[in-house]
């Protein structure tokens, strides 16, 4: 047979053309950044949308490797392309000589899990971390929460879970799990047409429940089919802030979930608490926690919606000394916005109904669209309404092993006021 003169790699996805001297390795396809507009993208913001896109000079499929350039050719980053999804180029690299191989890959991701040892030491079997933080770890589109011995991983992007198997090769070389396990995240299928289902994707299935500790607090969570992976550990140290100043105060926490908020709170000394959550399961769920803590006498938990739940607990003449609101996303598009803003206003502004003068408010919002002055603004609204004065004790944000880029700002999704209202 003659010689073709190439031979084929695989690596990592694409196919390169590779190696032999009469055949010059194939180039990615080039994405082209109209005039005045490639600005955000030297300044490594990740995600590429279709406006600032002048042409595609190649055919790149779903997944392939890229190169941002401008108008005149000059080298921006590497990304991965998508073009059903509205962020058609998720950057990674901004060297023009790095591809987007299987070493590129191993070495982000020995990164991310290099730091979370030095923020916390070696992994035991009940501690629980956000392993990878998508952006916020270079890795736009993954997230890896590590429970104990077993990871969840999250994959908002096509191009990387067309991938998934070589990222799961390093991270069950890297970490040595005993099983990982997928979970999709709402919305995502449709957004990037992943085919993707909740599943075990190596190794041994976690258990259900999973116990994890907590700054001494014991939690049964549900890591295969609770709410995100199972717990809001971003939460961390707030959870903590709540337990140091709850001594001797009626505590509501609203949304609570599995009894993140209440349980430090009972823990540290309140007189009372009582949580609410629309999910039956997760009101088991606390209730279980309680007693595992051995605070169940002073936890009572109410299944109800958030606002209707408020306004009931006023008509009930119910008083709180600190009341924890804590709602999920309540908006994913910038249509949205304005609706999940007037949402954020009621729902301090009935918190504020049945928290005593001089009460504490920790009021937190997960929208990375909300941002921090926007937050700051609702309240000052609540304030002028309700005719209170609210004082930002501290604006709070993630724990460490949820690291922000400074140049993906849309990362700075968590806020959490802790506030005195008088």
């Amino acid at each position: 047979m003659p010689s073709l003169g190439f031979f084929r790699t695989f690596d990592g996805h694409n196919f390169r053309m590779s190696a032999s001297p009469e055949c010059p390795v194939v180039e990615p396809a080039k994405v082209v950044i109209k005039p005045r507009m490639a600005l955000p993208f030297f300044s490594r913001h990740p995600w590429v949308f279709p406006k600032p896109i002048a042409k595609i000079a190649g055919d790149p499929q779903p997944g392939d490797e890229v190169e941002l350039v401008t108008q005149d050719g000059q080298f921006i980053a590497r990304g991965l392309f998508n073009p059903h999804s509205m962020i058609r180029v998720r950057l990674y690299s901004w060297q023009a000589e790095q591809p987007l191989d299987e070493a590129f890959w191993a070495s982000r991701l020995a990164d991310a899990i290099s730091l979370r040892k030095r923020l916390y030491g070696e992994f035991t079997p009940e501690n629980a971390c956000r392993l990878v933080a998508s952006e916020g770890d270079q890795l736009s589109g993954l997230t890896v929460d590590r429970y104990g011995e077993f990871l969840l991983v999250q994959i908002t992007s096509r191009a990387l879970a067309e991938r998934k198997d070589l990222l799961i090769r390093e991270l069950v070389s890297q970490v040595s799990p005993r099983g990982i396990w997928l979970r999709t995240e709402k919305g995502m299928r449709e957004a990037e047409q992943l085919e993707l289902a909740d599943g075990l994707l190596w190794g041994e299935a976690p258990p259900r429940p999973f116990f994890l500790e907590e700054n001494g607090v014991r939690f049964g969570v549900d890591v295969s089919e609770g709410q995100k992976t199972g717990f809001f550990l971003d939460q961390r140290e707030n959870r903590l802030t709540v337990r140091n100043l709850a001594a001797g105060r009626r505590v509501l926490d609203v949304c609570c979930y599995s009894g993140g908020f209440a349980l430090n709170a009972a823990i540290g000394g309140a007189s009372n608490v009582l949580g609410v959550d629309v999910s039956e399961s997760a009101l088991e769920l606390a209730a279980s926690n309680a007693l595992l803590n051995g605070v169940g006498e002073r936890t009572r938990w109410r299944k109800g919606d958030a606002f209707k739940t408020l306004e009931a607990l006023q008509a009930e003449g119910e008083k709180f000394d600190l009341v924890v609101l804590d709602p999920p996303k309540l908006t994913r598009h910038r249509a949205g916005l304005d609706a999940a803003l007037r949402g954020y206003f009621s729902l301090n502004r009935l918190a504020l109904e049945v928290l005593n003068p001089g009460g504490i408010l920790v009021t937190c919002s997960c929208s990375g669209l909300v941002t921090h002055e926007m937050f700051s603004d609702v309240l000052s609204k609540v304030a002028q309404q309700a005719n209170r004065h609210i004082e930002i004790l501290e604006a709070r944000g993630p724990a460490a092993d949820h690291p922000r880029s400074v140049h993906c700002e849309e990362g700075n999704y968590l806020k959490c006021y802790v506030c005195r209202v008088v």
